[in-house]
């Protein structure tokens, strides 16, 4: 392995290691969905996504319109777009506004034909897991290739723009996408036709639009594209049975930590995550962790069927390095309110970042379809840690401005920014003010 790999990436996925990409981090929904859909009006052959959870009827930013609306008028132009959707049945109906998502039932189906929709779609089932990707390929396979990969929703509640302001009747979600542009694009590109030519729905007459399209699988990309940048990069992901990169990667960059590491997450439950945590604290690493302060119900019941692994988030809070936050901002009539964290990141030293879908749980990182982008860039990672303390609120400064601004602000909301400190011992319970 070269010297330059002291955060070694991940040698058991598909995709290796490449130079010459231009990595660029989009925080928060409104900036990445303005961009996404720049992309897609400037393409000039092709747009295909993966998309796992999205409410139809939200409009994206700069009057776009909504989703379908974007990628219609990519195909009036003439482009080949195409979507492979997740589907699951045990979600349709959804129970409630987040939980959208386009499993292709009949009344959407009537709604396609209604609308003259003139794209091409596969739906994708995974029993008992979740086809979590969320990913664009524009022009796949020419010079201008760019991709995009992260885990930010199409719903109301993603649909924010920086700073962590909303108005007081919407939930307001924290989140990232990555663009990518070179030679790890061509990955981005393989993996969308792995997931095209393989989704599970293709061979049912419902599973496929429009209906009745047969034949029409795609051939894998034979060349990676020319540089367009200078950073350092890797695709890597979970496929349940098949590959477990991204764990790999995550593993690596906390067992190499020197400093510091600071992780955004939905969910940051996963036994042997806590035990290399707990070892890099142990050999003098500071650990920040950003996480909902008021998480889904689910977590609230996981924590009464596994109290263990609870018991090892509270065994991490025992480290003075330990700092475990949450994300609020406060109305003018001085009330607090939370910014649901919904990111997927961790960046290390200031010289690795990995953004993308998986939350640090087992069923992302071991059942379901996920994927993340790693960069060891550290102009470029240093530059997205800066970005993101100034939207929080916090002097620059590694881990340790947004570690004092939490834990004074926990004690008495005096201090400057948007951070708030939690008890580790105390997260997910009824009576904690997670709330």
């Amino acid at each position: 392995m070269p010297d330059a790999f002291r955060i070694a990436p991940a040698r058991s996925g598909s995709y290796p290691v490449r130079d010459g990409n231009a990595v660029c981090a989009l925080v928060d929904g409104i900036p990445a969905y303005r961009r996404i859909c720049e992309a897609v009006a400037a393409a000039e052959r092709s747009v295909w996504a993966t998309i796992a959870f999205v409410d139809r009827n939200v409009v994206l930013p700069d009057d776009h319109g909504t989703l379908f609306d974007v990628l219609d008028r990519a195909a009036a132009r003439g482009l080949d777009v195409r979507v492979v959707f997740w589907r699951e049945p045990r979600i349709d109906p959804a129970p409630g506004p987040g939980w959208e998502h386009f499993p292709g039932n009949p009344a959407e189906r009537a709604w396609l034909a209604a609308r003259g929709t003139a794209w091409t779609a596969r739906w994708d089932h995974l029993p008992r897991g979740c086809h979590h990707q969320k990913s664009w390929v524009i022009d796949a396979g020419e010079d201008g290739e760019v991709a995009f990969v992260g885990g930010i929703n199409m719903d109301r509640m993603s649909l924010v723009d920086r700073g962590h302001r909303a108005p007081s009747d919407l939930e307001h979600y924290h989140d990232v996408y990555c663009e990518i542009a070179g030679p790890c694009a061509a990955d981005v590109h393989h993996n969308f036709v792995q997931r095209w030519n393989e989704a599970s729905e293709r061979g049912r007459d419902d599973g496929v639009w429009p209906p009745g399209v047969v034949g029409n699988d795609l051939e894998f990309p034979r060349v990676v594209g020319a540089a367009r940048g200078e950073s350092r990069a890797q695709i890597v992901r979970t496929v349940r049975d098949r590959e477990q990169s991204i764990l790999e990667t995550y593993s690596n960059a906390i067992d190499a930590a020197r400093a510091w590491i600071y992780i955004e997450n939905q969910f940051v439950f996963h036994a042997p995550i806590f035990e290399r945590i707990d070892a890099a604290l142990r050999r003098g690493v500071e650990v920040f962790v950003l996480v909902p302060g008021a998480p889904l119900p689910e977590v609230r019941e996981a924590r009464k069927r596994d109290p263990r692994l609870f018991d090892a988030l509270a065994a991490l809070g025992r480290h003075e390095g330990f700092t475990l936050a949450r994300l609020v901002y406060t109305e003018d009539d001085g009330r607090r309110r939370d910014v649901y964290v919904h990111s997927k990141m961790m960046i290390v030293d200031d010289e690795w970042m990995t953004i993308g879908s998986a939350n640090l749980e087992r069923a992302s990182l071991e059942r379901a379809t996920e994927l993340n982008v790693v960069c060891w860039d550290a102009e470029v990672v240093a530059g997205v840690r800066g970005d993101l303390f100034a939207e929080h609120g916090v002097a620059d400064g590694a881990v340790t401005g947004p570690r004092g601004a939490a834990r004074t602000n926990a004690r008495d909301g005096r201090a400057a920014g948007l951070l708030v400190a939690l008890d580790p011992a105390r997260y997910a319970m009824e009576s904690t003010d997670c709330k």
